[in-house]
């Protein structure tokens, strides 16, 4: 495990490399220029002039690249263009509502989606399997920005159970936290909980007809301890697979949940540094991400190599 811990932490490297030259590379391509954007419509021509070389604009982009990279590996993303504000704090800062928000989608997506496909696989053909199917056909076809607009409407403007819009620290109020991301955790995490209800059903329904779970059936042990303890774990293979891409959805998902309910996280800062084209933001919010996916990927793996011995590295 540790082998395979620092194989995926040195191909890190290269591939931050590889991101940050496409995005740096792909942000210049822009039509506009960032400082005519800061200095506004009304200003002269030697004004927006001055303001382009302060930024260093004026240097060709392989120089500016170089310059940006020299200062991120040793941790410095730069500055913003538009509010002087270090990358690097704006970004940490938007970090944790971000995560927060992913991480209670996963949890809807497990509790939902796990629990309605074991639901449906214990009885294949029955009625709890053909409802939880049709259930998860609608959770899939539904939008997530639809079903946020849906869930605020209903629970927040009609019933006020919850906050419409805005966001609670954890830290400042655990109650809070949790009304403030309940409603944009269901909207994220539907469609992802209609996936994995899938993919548990066709996984469990497979092993509850494997010869060994009929060998523990016929030895005396309960259902419930057969299904939760010999069959659940290699059925969950598959589940933790397509869960690890689902997570990669969720946090690009979370930019227009984010938008809906004014939650201030990654998503919103990113929208808003590629409005203004500030390049710098842009590069530091996708560095980020990429590195939250990559080390996703990672305990992704670690947990299926702990299920499935055989993938483990030698």
């Amino acid at each position: 495990m540790l082998k395979l811990a620092a194989q995926r932490l040195v191909a890190l490297v290269p591939l931050l490399f590889i991101v940050s030259l496409l995005t740096f590379s792909i942000t210049d391509l822009l039509p506009g220029n960032p400082a005519e954007l800061i200095v506004g419509d009304d200003a002269t021509q030697e004004q927006v002039d001055l303001v382009h070389e302060r930024l260093g604009l004026d240097q060709p982009w392989p120089q500016r690249y170089w310059d940006w990279l020299t200062d991120a590996v040793q941790g410095d993303l730069g500055t913003s263009f538009f509010n002087s504000v270090e990358v690097t704090d704006a970004v940490l800062l938007r970090l944790p509502v971000t995560l927060s928000l992913t991480l209670a989608a996963v949890v809807v997506a497990l509790i939902i989606g796990i629990g309605a496909g074991l639901i449906a696989a214990l009885r294949p053909g029955g009625w709890t399997d053909r409802a939880a199917t049709a259930g998860a056909t609608v959770g899939q076809a539904l939008p997530n920005f639809w079903l946020a607009l849906i869930l605020a409407v209903v629970f927040a403007v009609k019933i006020r159970w919850f906050p419409a819009t805005g966001y609670t620290p954890l830290t400042e109020s655990p109650t809070e936290w949790l009304r403030s991301i309940t409603l944009p955790a269901i909207a994220l995490g539907t469609g992802a909980a209609a996936i994995l209800a899938r993919q548990t059903r066709s996984a469990m329904v497979g092993v509850l007809q494997t010869d060994y779970v009929r060998a523990a059936r016929a030895q005396g042990l309960s259902s419930r301890r057969v299904v939760l303890k010999h069959a659940m774990k290699n059925a969950m293979l598959p589940v933790v697979t397509v869960l690890a891409f689902q997570i990669t959805v969720l946090l690009g998902g979370a930019i227009i949940v984010e938008q809906v309910f004014a939650v201030n996280g990654l998503g919103s800062l990113a929208v808003t540094a590629v409005r203004r084209q500030d390049v710098p933001l842009v590069q530091g919010v996708v560095i980020v991400s990429v590195i939250v996916v990559v080390l996703t990927q990672l305990v992704t793996d670690l947990l299926y190599g702990y299920l499935n011995p055989k993938a483990r590295p030698s």
